[in-house]
């Protein structure tokens, strides 16, 4: 009889697991049907001037879960529970890697500056406006208990840009200027939120005074400094281990493989270290592509681009599927249907706080910034600076994940406050992506002028260094070296502020090619293989193949 007791307790466990597994199964293969009909839907709506890939996601997402929620009875929208571990270990990294390795390096350095201008100091005055604003607007509300950090968590949560959707709407051939100001301010200003708000919860806030508003400031150098650094050592051993080993030689498998697999080593290092893995994987990524993809066979670099972007483009779609279906949990809802006028209010007020907290940065800083400039073609123009602030407007799934972060358990809360809060992000989130995702490219085409124009008006100047320094404003990827040795260098400090990416990039060029390209390869290095020539003209290499990558 015992023993027969045992044997049925097995089956009856065995007949669960089955279960589990097969329900598993079940929205595994849903999910993956939803993410081909998103890209086929997508595809479909290419030529819209409203709709991108993110918006049409997060529409298939939502009706996705109203037919869930019916088949339900009302209990659940969502094929499967959101994680804070999936989204940060497992769907960003290849999103950051691949556009920092698909970034342009020139354009993206000549405005480094600006772009640390706005997505350091300018997610700081956000991060203090927000804050401020959710003391002073929400303790007047009936939300529930919310205490200092919890303010202090919402003006990081909401600080937060989402680059992600940044590369939906924003084209970096058609607009680089914008694309390179947006996106590189969305990943610095990621990673800044995800330390503001990591600081929030491990400093002692019950008493804020200078000395931990200096802990704040020292703790987030650090971690910006620390961060970047490990991200550019990880890229540049990576190229020495390819340039060293040669594995193509053998499998053109291994180079991909070592490529992937050192972009994500660096990515989970800095979660182990306590620093901020957006930043080192960007920054991995644009060391990789300057050094480690020309070291691989010419096979390899086909592969690692498309294996990279299409990892990236999956990353983004399921995401976007994913809050969309989300959005639509019927326990996140329930603790605020009985007051509907107080989640409302809560929303507007924190979208009113986002709409001050980035018109308080983009235009002060954009002014900072342009008196460092002498050119007015090199400074931001006004109109530019109103597509910039309306660009990044958006949030999205880093917002959330804070969100679940800071006001949730398990995915899930019992607390009225809390709740609030949750749903208001996702309030926040839905609104701002599909309201502000449309009216992005209709409003760059309306307040700036299209490429073909600025292409003819270009092509029609004459080459001069004045026309050299016109920062990001078309998609050129001349290097110094195929420009001539007629460029007028700086000879005072005032022109090395008003023009310094130019004589920034030749000095490094020179450092590059003296120090750097020896050591970890790049362009220019031609890989050992046995039975053929070992040399190569390097200057007609390296035109040939800056044709095919960005400088």
């Amino acid at each position: 009889m015992m023993g027969g007791y045992a044997l049925g307790g097995v089956l009856s466990k065995m007949n669960n697991l089955s279960t589990s597994d097969h329900s598993s199964v079940v929205s595994v293969n849903l999910f993956v049907a939803l993410l081909c009909a998103c890209i086929v839907v997508g595809h479909l709506l290419e030529e819209s001037r409203w709709m991108n890939e993110s918006i049409t996601a997060l529409a298939i997402g939502l009706c996705t879960g109203v037919v869930i929620l019916l088949f339900s009875g009302g209990k659940n929208s969502h094929l499967l529970v959101f994680s804070e571990d999936l989204f940060f270990i497992y769907l960003l990294p290849p999103i950051i890697f691949n556009a920092g390795f698909q970034v342009k390096k020139k354009q993206f350095f000549r405005n480094f500056m600006t772009i640390t201008l706005f997505g350091a100091i300018g997610t700081l005055i956000s991060f203090s406006i927000i804050s401020v604003g959710a003391i002073h607007f929400f303790k007047n509300m009936n939300i529930g208990s919310l205490e200092i950090g919890d303010f202090l968590a919402i003006g990081a949560i909401f600080s937060a840009t989402d680059s992600v959707c940044t590369l939906q709407v924003l084209n970096q051939d058609e607009t680089p200027l914008l694309y390179s100001l947006v996106f590189g301010e969305g990943v610095v200003n990621d990673a800044t939120s995800v330390v503001l708000f990591n600081a929030v919860q491990n400093f002692d806030l019950s008493h804020i005074d200078a000395t931990t508003a200096l802990q704040l400031v020292g703790n987030f150098i650090y971690l910006f400094i620390s961060s970047t650094l490990l991200g550019v050592f990880a890229g540049l051993l990576s190229a020495f281990i390819i340039k060293k080993l040669y594995f193509g030689r053998h499998s053109t498998d291994r180079e991909v493989a070592i490529m992937i697999l050192m972009a994500y080593l660096s990515y989970m290092l800095a979660e182990l270290l306590d620093l901020s893995a957006i930043l080192t994987v960007f920054f991995c990524g644009i060391v990789m592509s300057h050094y480690t993809w020309h070291n691989v066979t010419e096979s390899s670099r086909v592969t690692t681009k498309h294996t990279f972007a299409t990892l990236s483009f999956i990353a983004e779609i399921f995401i976007f599927l994913y809050v969309g279906m989300d959005a639509l949990d019927i326990e996140k809802w329930r603790y605020v249907s009985d007051s509907p006028g107080t989640s409302i209010g809560v929303s507007s007020i924190l979208l009113g706080l986002i709409l001050a907290g980035r018109a308080a940065f983009v235009f002060p800083l954009s002014f900072l910034s342009n008196l460092t400039k002498k050119s007015p073609e090199n400074k931001i123009e006004l109109k530019q600076q109103v597509t910039i602030w309306w660009a990044g407007l958006m949030r999205g799934a880093v917002s959330m994940a804070l969100a679940y972060n800071q006001f949730t358990r398990e995915g899930h809360t019992t607390l009225r406050g809390n709740a609030i809060m949750i749903t208001s992000t996702i309030t926040v989130v839905l609104f701002s992506t599909v309201v502000f995702g449309l009216l992005t490219k209709p409003l760059v085409r309306h307040l700036l002028p299209s490429p073909k124009h600025l292409i003819g008006m270009l092509s029609s100047e004459s080459l001069t260094s004045k026309s050299f320094t016109i920062p990001l404003l078309t998609n050129a990827q001349d290097s110094e070296a195929d420009l001539g040795s007629t460029i007028t260098r700086p000879t005072s400090l005032r022109m090395l502020l008003t023009a310094p990416s130019r004589s920034v990039h030749h000095y490094w060029r020179k450092f590059d090619n003296a120090f750097m390209r020896p050591v970890f390869g790049g362009r220019g290095f031609v890989p050992y293989v046995p039975g053929s020539p070992t040399e190569q003209d390097d200057s007609q290499w390296q035109i040939d193949m800056s044709k095919g990558q960005n400088i």
